[in-house]
């Protein structure tokens, strides 16, 4: 088993050590108790979009083995657990007619967290559009914001007294640029002008769902969760360098921008004035807005080239020769201290959550275990980033390890696995890898650090 070196005792003593999941990946029961279609449902029925044609209708079965699933992860010894509600389940068609029996449920979800003593981070959006919604244009449409709102709302009014720590949204871009952009995710359009009406969509729904948060949540502490890109320069040539700035405009800033400063980068009504959405009085507040904390999701950082030839001129290359995972991404431990600096450093963030970080390995159960090297070194070594980022002035309160167990993978299905724990999916068990032992290990290491200091 891997061993750390890890300088712990750099960590606050209140350092949140958590797992993340999301509703889709792991919820199934797709059509149980009046829950609505979403966009995944859809997509997943698409020919062609995943691997194998796989689908969330089961998944890890959370919705039926939650309270099993709450005691696996006291057993790991975390703090915290972030999970996301689906809005289908509370608004069927996306607006109109709740659906009580969807609030049961994550009432009774939240309450078994706080009943094993862990922090319940609810992720109000994490993809799962109520198809009907996207039936009439969905996120580029300005009225997704405010049926958004009324969603955020319902949730809040019901879970609200209950949750420390609440996310608007996570990973705006992806749900933009994935969804709108290459197609590459649900809902698989493709188009410069929908892109960025749906960023402004999103970012407006931002503003209105914190307003009401403050008024139904107001003991609460919210934020929203970017996978921002720390775009990194293919060559040392000038015009790359460019380039990689442009980059972080379109993909990051274009979401960051509106969030603490209330417009958009110069640079994109440079490049493609025509797909820049109309904004409105109030649209765009960075005072209501205001998140408390910044939730960042690192996995691997992108490299750049100018390319003359597109509209806005850049294009994304290979990483250089190096370790990768099982879904090909490079691994550079050190960009998430470089990421965390330069957020810190240009949006004057205080505060924040490594809300997302792990990596997938073909992963393979021999005689009731896996031994995961590869995932333990990445654990330690991006854990390590955190703390060099912390040992330079970062407010980093937690980390959520990506994920609890192997999961709905997207467009890879169940092909790829990034749990701590391996999901056996013909029997639903869930069976420790190497990895949650470790982790486990960790977070008994920085308890004991803490305690040792306090006598």
């Amino acid at each position: 088993m891997t061993h750390h070196s890890l300088d712990l005792k750099v960590l606050p003593k209140d350092f949140l050590w958590g797992v993340a999941t999301a509703a889709y990946q792991i919820e199934g029961a797709t059509w149980a108790n009046g829950r609505g279609c979403s966009i995944w449902d859809t997509y997943c029925r698409t020919p062609g979009k995943v691997y194998e044609a796989h689908n969330g209708d089961v998944a890890c079965d959370h919705y039926h083995r939650w309270e099993e699933d709450l005691d696996l992860m006291k057993e790991l010894g975390i703090d915290s657990y972030r999970f996301s509600v689906a809005w289908p389940r509370i608004f069927p068609r996306g607006c109109g007619e709740v659906e009580p029996r969807g609030l049961d449920f994550y009432d009774r979800l939240v309450d078994g967290i706080l009943r094993r003593g862990l922090v319940p981070m609810c992720t109000l959006y994490h993809w799962d559009l109520p198809q009907e919604l996207e039936d009439r244009g969905g996120w580029p449409e300005r009225d997704v914001a405010d049926h958004f709102a009324d969603y955020a709302e319902t949730v809040l009014r019901r879970l609200g007294d209950r949750l420390p720590l609440i996310v608007t949204f996570n990973e705006p871009y992806c749900i933009c640029f994935n969804g709108y952009y290459n197609g590459s995710q649900a809902p698989g359009r493709k188009n410069l002008r929908l892109t960025h009406h749906a960023a402004h969509t999103l970012n407006r729904a931002h503003v209105l769902a914190m307003d009401r948060i403050r008024a139904y949540a107001p003991g609460a502490k919210a934020g929203i969760v970017m996978n921002t890109t720390l775009a990194l320069p293919a060559t040392d040539r000038p015009e790359d360098r460019v380039a990689a700035e442009l980059l972080m405009d379109w993909e990051d800033r274009l979401f960051l921008d509106p969030l603490f400063r209330g417009r958009y980068p110069e640079s994109l009504y440079r490049h493609v004035p025509e797909s820049m959405p109309e904004i409105r009085e109030g649209d765009l507040d960075p005072v209501r807005g205001e998140p408390d904390f910044f939730g960042l999701n690192y996995y691997f950082p992108s490299y750049v080239v100018a390319d003359p030839t597109r509209p806005i001129p850049l294009r994304l290359v290979d990483a250089p020769a190096g370790p990768r995972t099982a879904m090909g991404w490079c691994i550079v431990p050190s960009g998430l201290t470089e990421l965390l600096l330069r957020l810190r450093d240009e949006y004057a963030i205080e505060t924040f959550y490594i809300t997302e970080n792990g990596s997938a390995w073909n992963d393979v159960l021999e005689d009731g275990a896996v031994h995961d090297e590869e995932r333990q070194k990445f654990l330690v070594d991006h854990l390590g980033a955190v703390i060099e980022a912390v040992k330079q002035g970062v407010d980093v309160r937690g980390y959520y390890a990506w994920s609890v167990y192997d999961n709905f993978e997207w467009t890879f299905g169940f092909a790829k696995r990034f749990g701590l724990y391996y999901t056996d999916y013909p029997t639903q068990r869930r069976i420790p890898k190497d990895s949650a032992r470790l982790y486990k290990r960790i977070v008994e290491e920085h308890r004991t650090e803490n305690l040792s200091q306090r006598c």
